[in-house]
């Protein structure tokens, strides 16, 4: 399975962005479906998540009540969309798909696919 991440881009704080992730050469069916950010000089941190077959959806703290993330089952598509983005969620953001046991959601070795980096610049 090969995903490609897109959608990133220059916004200002407050503004809006909407992330895609779609799978090639497969399927997410069964898998969960992730986003990392990593931003310049730290390490990647867990974003959000989703299974594909529905059920849990799990956010982090800094982003709960601002991101949503979406599925798309006909676009075999997962999107994040990013509301009253600040300075600091500015990151490369990286989706990926894998079957984590439900503690093990935010933990990247968990992941046995991801899509490359896309780049999203908040400006104050």
């Amino acid at each position: 399975v090969q995903l490609q991440a897109s959608g990133g881009g220059l916004v200002q704080a407050g503004g809006s962005l909407r992330l895609s992730c779609t799978a090639s050469g497969g399927t997410f069916s069964s898998y969960t479906i992730s986003w990392f950010r990593q931003a310049p000089g730290k390490e990647r941190e867990f974003v959000a998540s989703s299974r594909w077959s529905g059920g849990t959806t799990t956010y982090a703290d800094s982003v709960k009540g601002r991101f949503t993330i979406s599925k798309d089952r006909a676009k075999n598509t997962v999107y994040l969309q990013m509301n009253s983005l600040r300075p600091e969620d500015t990151a490369n953001y990286y989706c990926a798909a894998g079957r984590p046991i439900l503690s093990a959601t935010r933990d990247m070795a968990s992941y046995y696919y991801w899509g490359q980096g896309t780049l999203v610049t908040v400006s104050s």
